[in-house]
């Protein structure tokens, strides 16, 4: 039986991250991918967006995480030449809605982003003049980032610390025996003396089978649908332009691509938990990702609160992706779960679950986080 040092469950850019860390630091590495790609999930199904790290409750995780991930996604991503861009971004409000935007901007100050300004609807549409708000918060520090590329450089640098990346490999089930995890990929066995749940949206399938680890250290997980539409032509903006965050999601955005072209989303849609047969196929072939065109009229009338001068029928179904939730519908946001040995008992295990946005920008932080436990 072969063994290694670290086994990670999930090609997406958590598990790259993590799999570069480890790898750095001198650890002999495999990165488990039941895909025929890197990224096939959530990673490759998400706006790009480097957050600052406003929305986040102060002392969480994410609020942690994303603001030292940015300052490290975006010093390696100059390192890298990855493809990047700091668009700035406008959070905008109604007069109805000052008193959310102003809690808001304090807790994007006690989160320590640091370079956050409140503006007036004047100001922000003397910025970027097609916009109407009556107030608005500034973020100087958001950025676009190309996930792709970063996936890749990640890869490439775990690869060249020896890193392994083992793709259309399925993790069936491991054991903890003979002080180490045990686990049969393939009808193969590698034994492994860190075993690292990164599998996005099958996590919680993944814990599942891991003998020894009780079932309630795995956690419900809930699944949110968001779709984008895209505009056709040129966007009259420069920078991202957020509304007020709603429940499940940060509200109807405007964001760009590294081409500069505009897309508005994502909505919120709760899915429907996924059937065994499901589960065990696999949830990245579970889910419907068509965009509907009978969605664009919601998008239009939510865009039009901020852009009335949006033109009719300027948009057309873009692209979806799920995030995998730890909090469902009417509850209050989740926090990122990276649970170590000190939280359910079994040596060797770090599980990842509920890691949705922000993690992209997090990503280079998770990794640290990881590397410090294990």
């Amino acid at each position: 039986m072969d063994r290694i040092d670290v086994l990670v469950i999930g090609a997406g850019v958590i598990g790259l991250a993590i799999a570069r860390e480890l790898a750095q630091a001198g650890r002999e590495v495999v990165i488990l991918e039941g895909q025929s790609a890197i990224g096939t999930g959530t990673s490759s199904r998400n706006s790009g967006v480097i957050h600052a790290g406003i929305y986040y409750p102060t002392g969480s995780n994410k609020a942690r995480w994303c603001v030292e991930g940015r300052h490290l996604l975006v010093a390696y991503a100059k390192q890298h030449n990855i493809t990047h861009r700091r668009t700035e971004k406008l959070i905008v409000a109604g007069a109805s809605e000052s008193a959310r935007l102003e809690s808001l901007f304090k807790t994007g100050l006690a989160n320590g982003v640091d370079d956050l300004t409140m503006i007036s609807g004047q100001k922000a549409q003397s910025m970027e003049p097609e916009l109407r708000c009556d107030v608005a918060i500034h973020s100087p520090s958001t950025g676009i980032i190309d996930v792709h590329d970063l996936m890749l450089a990640l890869l490439g640098d775990a690869q060249a610390h020896g890193a392994t990346l083992a793709l259309q490999s399925r993790f069936d089930r491991s054991v903890w025996a003979n002080g180490r995890w045990e686990s049969e990929i393939l009808g193969q066995k590698v034994a492994c003396d860190w075993l690292i749940n990164a599998a996005g949206l099958d996590a919680a399938a993944v814990a599942g089978r891991i003998e020894g680890l009780g079932g309630q250290h795995i956690p419900k997980m809930f699944f949110a649908k968001g779709s984008y539409a895209r505009l056709q032509g040129r966007p009259p903006f420069s920078r991202l332009i957020y509304p007020v965050p709603v429940p499940g999601g940060l509200g109807t955005h405007l964001t760009l691509d590294c081409g500069g072209q505009a897309q508005f989303g994502p909505n919120v849609q709760w899915l429907d938990a996924p059937s065994a047969q499901q589960i065990e196929a696999g949830l990245i072939q579970a889910f419907d990702y068509a965009v509907n065109a009978d969605e664009l009229e919601g998008f239009e009338r939510d865009v039009r609160s901020w852009w009335p001068a949006l033109p009719s029928g300027a948009l057309s179904p873009g692209y979806s992706g799920v995030r995998p939730k730890l909090a469902g519908p009417g509850e209050p946001a989740a926090d990122f779960m990276l649970q170590g040995p000190s939280d359910h008992g079994c040596a060797g295990l770090i599980n990842l679950f509920g890691f949705e946005s922000p993690g992209l920008t997090s990503c280079l932080a998770i990794g640290r986080a990881v590397r410090a436990i294990a």
